[in-house]
């Protein structure tokens, strides 16, 4: 028996619920941002991912606060068209919980919870330096979905890597330096402590197995 649901019919939590409980595990972007006025801001996203790599793109999902406020991450990015995703692995995953405490919007979160910040290579906004991964991005464009919603399409810059995660010759991850973390519902989260590799069969190979 199949359980079906019409999103038509569905509020907005009840698809929230079903979606970010499904579509699992999500890559988390740690997101900083600079204000015209000088102050950085970090914030967590889950609906987030990379797009394609020429050109080398990622894709947010934005999301306005409960009161319907813009959040200082969109009101950032409108303002100056630059910002930084940072990857979140399990030795800063706490750090990413952290930036999403509800501090002022006076208040930078790297400042409260004295995160390391990088001067930027490609644009004016640092990155967190303790942070695996760090991609400078600048935006292609920000669509509005409704009051609540917008959809940030950015172009990668350049990247910078904590020592030890990328082989400089090969370009190949090192997954025992770096153990990444994905977003799976509430305050859930998942490793990737267990891995195995599936290769995809020729066609050729593929008709001799089915014989």
């Amino acid at each position: 028996m199949t359980l079906s649901f019409d999103f038509a019919a569905c509020t907005g939590p009840q698809r929230y619920k079903l979606l970010t409980g499904l579509v699992v595990p999500r890559p988390i972007a740690l997101i900083t941002t600079i204000s015209p006025e000088g102050l950085v801001n970090a914030a967590p996203f889950s609906f987030f991912n990379v797009f394609s790599e020429n050109p080398a793109l990622v894709v947010v999902g934005l999301q306005a606060r409960p009161d319907g406020a813009v959040k200082d991450t969109t009101r950032n990015v409108r303002a100056t068209g630059h910002f930084v995703v940072h990857m979140v692995d399990e030795a800063f995953a706490k750090n990413m919980t952290h930036c999403a405490i509800n501090f002022p919007s006076n208040i930078g979160e790297p400042d409260a919870l004295t995160l390391a910040l990088t001067a930027g290579v490609h644009g004016p906004v640092p990155y967190l330096a303790d942070a695996p991964v760090a991609l400078e991005c600048r935006q292609v464009t920000m669509m509005n979905f409704g009051a609540e919603r917008d959809l940030l399409v950015g172009e990668i810059l350049g990247l910078h890597t904590r020592d030890g995660v990328v082989d400089a010759e090969t370009l190949r991850t090192d997954y025992d330096a770096y153990l990444p973390v994905g977003r799976i519902a509430g305050n859930m989260y998942a490793r990737m402590g267990d891995r195995f590799e599936l290769n995809v069969p020729s066609l050729e190979a593929w008709q001799n197995e089915r014989g």
